[in-house]
């Protein structure tokens, strides 16, 4: 079978490793975003997808954008019987879904038609869900409308922060492809099911400022937003004036002002007020310096107080 495949971040590597371990399945060439500069001085680095397919030998495809006829020609003489996209980034005209045998299949992370869209990992978190998971679909023009073709779901920790749990949904993409690649090639692929628009849920994407704690919100609010922005971008609120990223943190019994710094509770934790209960704070980060235990942190400032 000739695959193409269509991934960016780290997400998508690794399906397209599952691929490119296969004899049968090592893509004809993979498609990822251009290259972007980072850092102060904007040097280019290769996105994930890219230095994976590099490093074994797989032609890579960098489009601007998938709309023009020259760049359709070129998939086109690929002949691919398959597209496979996981945290691609551009939008696919139906020129190109047309393209396959089979059409495009999507890997998504979450139990679609529940969080479409560019965040599905954050807002899960965000929302308390018990649950999230990978969906496998068929690709049509809307975004993650298509029919779902399997769907593997997996409890969300109660600890678990989004880039813990963006770890276990790549893995988890990863096999849900595999059974779906297996099923297609024994004819066994089931029905794709149309989803319930009804049902459908959005996550757009997410500014840094999205992350801003307020302290008036009740603490198992704040809580979410704390694991549902690790590792970025990572929330911050203003304790004495001073802005500071919360790294780790729970909710906590208790009552105080919101904003207010309570005192150290047990080893290595202190809390703050909200709205509703206390956020108990486990690790933090003042501007230009390193994260620290909140314990250690409390200390210090008591000493200098």
């Amino acid at each position: 079978m000739r695959i193409l495949y269509a991934g960016t971040p780290a997400f998508a590597v690794p399906a397209l490793e599952v691929l490119i371990e296969s004899a049968d399945w090592r893509p004809a060439a993979v498609l990822t975003q251009p290259d972007r500069g980072a850092g102060r001085g904007r040097r280019v680095r290769f996105g994930p997808v890219k230095q994976r397919a590099l490093d074994a030998g797989i032609e890579v495809l960098q489009p601007v954008s998938l709309k023009q006829p020259e760049v359709q020609s070129l998939l086109a003489e690929c002949r691919p019987d398959l597209l496979v996209t996981a945290a691609y980034g551009l939008i696919l005209p139906q020129a190109v879904l047309d393209l396959p045998q089979y059409g495009c299949w999507n890997l998504h992370a979450s139990l679609l038609p529940r969080w479409r869209g560019a965040s599905p990992i954050n807002q899960a978190i965000l929302a308390g869900d018990a649950e999230s998971g990978v969906s496998l679909m068929q690709m049509e023009a809307g975004l993650d409308t298509g029919p779902v073709i399997l769907q593997r779901a997996t409890p969300i920790g109660t600890d678990e922060t989004a880039g813990e749990l963006h770890d276990r949904l790549a893995e988890l993409a990863a096999e849900v492809l595999v059974e779906g690649l297996s099923r297609l090639e024994q004819g066994r692929l089931p029905s794709p099911q149309p989803q319930d628009e009804a049902a459908a849920t959005h996550a757009p994407l997410i500014d840094k400022h999205d992350a801003r704690l307020d302290w008036q919100r009740p603490a198992v609010e704040l809580a979410r937003m704390v694991r549902a922005y690790h590792p970025w971008p990572v929330a911050f609120g203003e304790i004495e004036g001073v802005t500071w990223r919360i790294h780790r943190a729970r909710p906590g019994e208790g009552r105080a002002a919101p904003g207010e710094l309570l005192p150290a509770r047990g080893p290595d934790v202190v809390a703050i007020g909200c709205g509703e209960g206390v956020l108990e704070i486990l690790e933090l980060q003042g501007p230009g310096r390193k994260p620290v235990a909140a314990r250690d942190w409390f200390n210090a400032r008591r000493g200098k107080a």
